[in-house]
């Protein structure tokens, strides 16, 4: 991802100002306006508060009241996120796959849009007509390092023959 994207390390507060809020409450409308808009995405309201998005029957990720936004990965790649400063742990099972970002600006919504098309690629690439074909394309668009794309790329059905195909 672009370099402007910094991550913010301060803890979520429980309380924000009516402001904050506000601003909170605009990029998760704006979060679920684009998300809702990619192939085979269906938006669920998520068992703990606030919408979860789908593929299918995989949970893309899902996001809270206040901005935040949880992610799952494969430990792989929720390892490059965190040390590479682009996610934190997850604040209830940071032993796992799962990252957390936290919404507060329209950088911050831009990269948690780059996270969810991360862990969309993933799933996405088990349905592709053409895995490699997508896999190349959103790693230009998404400007992903070779680790990355490496990672992404283990995804890759062997036999190519998708179960349900996504319009690419």
């Amino acid at each position: 991802p672009d370099s402007f994207f910094v991550l913010n390390q301060q803890p979520a507060l429980n309380h924000q100002s009516g402001e904050a809020e506000g601003l909170a409450m605009n990029q998760l409308k704006k979060l679920e306006d684009e998300l809702s808009t990619w192939p085979g995405i269906s938006v669920h309201p998520h068992r703990f508060g606030g919408r979860e998005f789908r593929l299918g029957r995989a949970e893309v990720g899902h996001v809270h009241t206040g901005g935040i936004v949880d992610i799952p990965f494969t430990r792989a790649v929720h390892d490059v996120l965190l040390a590479e400063g682009l996610a934190q742990e997850h604040r209830w099972v940071p032993d796992s796959g799962w990252v957390t970002f936290r919404m507060r600006t329209e950088q911050d919504l831009e990269h948690a849009l780059w996270l969810f098309r991360l862990s969309y690629l993933r799933y996405g690439l088990r349905g592709a007509s053409d895995p490699r074909a997508m896999l190349e394309q959103e790693s230009e668009r998404l400007h992903l390092s070779g680790q990355f794309r490496s990672l992404l790329e283990q995804h890759i059905p062997a036999n190519h023959a998708p179960a349900q195909a996504l319009a690419w």
